[in-house]
């Protein structure tokens, strides 16, 4: 018996001997990992969020514009972007529900784009105009996480948009007889509803996975105009593998994929055109598209050049470059359609011949 007793006390010194402390860049305190299964079984169950503590900080700091040369110019010009953006989204909203003859599968669409762009910018502007004008920069985690949640959210709609538009594009070019039966109302009501599902969910999952990081410094500093996601889980001091892995699959699919869509579907559209008789008929049917082209043009040109630049941009460029990226669409996507669309163009002059009707009508009512 006595025996049996040594020999345990013995492996339980052994096993002591083999851990060691973690150092200020580990959550996990572990040992020789190669020597034990059953050790590595635990450590295992705890990456999967089994007997695990996550340290996660009070709050992150939000260093963007902070150095950036006459910054205080650059707010006053995202304030006057943000106001021209929730008065251009507002007014093409009320045009396209004020004018039935605007209530079709393709304004949908458009209508969901403004509210988009009015959501989005109204959840990144006035923020990042109080972290850096206000110099109220510090963010407390959970309010972090729900900003960030809320910009990816719009982003991720941005672009989802722009795949609709582009389906409803390409049917309308190439099977023009066919447009009444495959984009109708209820089509385009569900692949909307079904974009929001997905872009939630696929956000809910990217904070999610966040949450699963520890940050074990005391001030975590964010190298970013607002929350942004690949700046955060960078800073992490345990395993990231899972939210990179996850982040590459963001890009892939809410960027090359929606981009790789949208040049395939004019590809098609380009090759329909060439079999249309008259050259005017194609220009008229090209310029059913411009629109949108303007569009894509807008939101992803900015992005690939970052992209493309990567490294060999400065951080201060490229924190100015995608928040231009964020803040110009929804101020520049109702401009496009009202100069672009005539349809919007001609609803909004008897919009506004009705208000100039009617402010006539009280006058005279009032001097009478």
């Amino acid at each position: 018996m006595s025996s049996l007793i040594k020999q345990s006390k013995r492996e339980t010194n052994s096993l002591f001997n083999r851990a060691h402390w973690c150092s200020p860049h580990q959550s996990l305190c572990v040992g020789d990992l190669n020597t034990d299964k059953n050790l590595t079984m635990d450590l295992f169950n705890s990456a999967l969020g089994k007997n695990i503590t996550f340290v996660r900080p009070a709050y992150f700091i939000i260093s963007g514009f902070i150095g950036i040369p006459n910054a205080m110019y650059y707010y006053i010009f995202l304030f006057f972007v943000y106001v021209i953006s929730v008065v251009g989204n507002t007014v093409v909203m009320t045009v396209i529900y004020l004018d039935r003859n605007l209530w079709t599968p393709k304004y949908i669409v458009v209508f969901n784009l403004a509210f988009t762009d009015l959501f989005g910018t109204t959840a990144l502007v006035p923020k990042v105009l109080d972290l850096f004008l206000f110099n109220n920069n510090h963010i407390s985690y959970s309010d972090c996480l729900t900003f960030l949640f809320f910009c990816y959210v719009t982003l991720s709609m941005q672009v989802l948009n722009l795949i609709a538009l582009s389906y409803d594009r390409l049917i309308a070019i190439t099977y023009p007889l066919h447009y009444q039966v495959r984009v109708t109302h209820r089509f385009m009501f569900s692949l909307i509803a079904s974009f929001w599902l997905f872009a939630i969910a696929v956000c809910l999952t990217a904070v999610g996975l966040l949450t699963r990081l520890s940050f074990c410094k005391s001030s975590v500093v964010v190298n970013s105009y607002f929350c942004d996601h690949g700046q955060i889980f960078q800073l992490a001091c345990n395993d990231i593998t899972p939210t990179s892995v996850f982040a590459v699959f963001l890009i892939v699919i809410l960027l090359w994929f929606p981009l790789s869509f949208i040049l395939g579907t004019y590809v098609c559209i380009v090759i329909a055109l060439t079999r249309v008789a008259t050259a005017q008929e194609r220009v008229k049917a090209l310029k059913t598209c411009t629109g949108h082209i303007s569009l894509v043009a807008i939101y992803f040109i900015p992005i690939l050049i970052t992209f493309t630049l990567g490294r060999n941009i400065h951080p201060n460029g490229r924190i100015i470059n995608l928040s231009l990226t964020s803040v110009f669409p929804p101020m520049l996507n109702p401009i496009v359609y009202v100069l672009q669309t005539q349809e919007i163009k001609t609803s909004l002059r008897k919009l506004l011949m009705i208000i100039k009707q009617s402010k006539i009508s009280v006058r005279k009512v009032l001097f009478i």
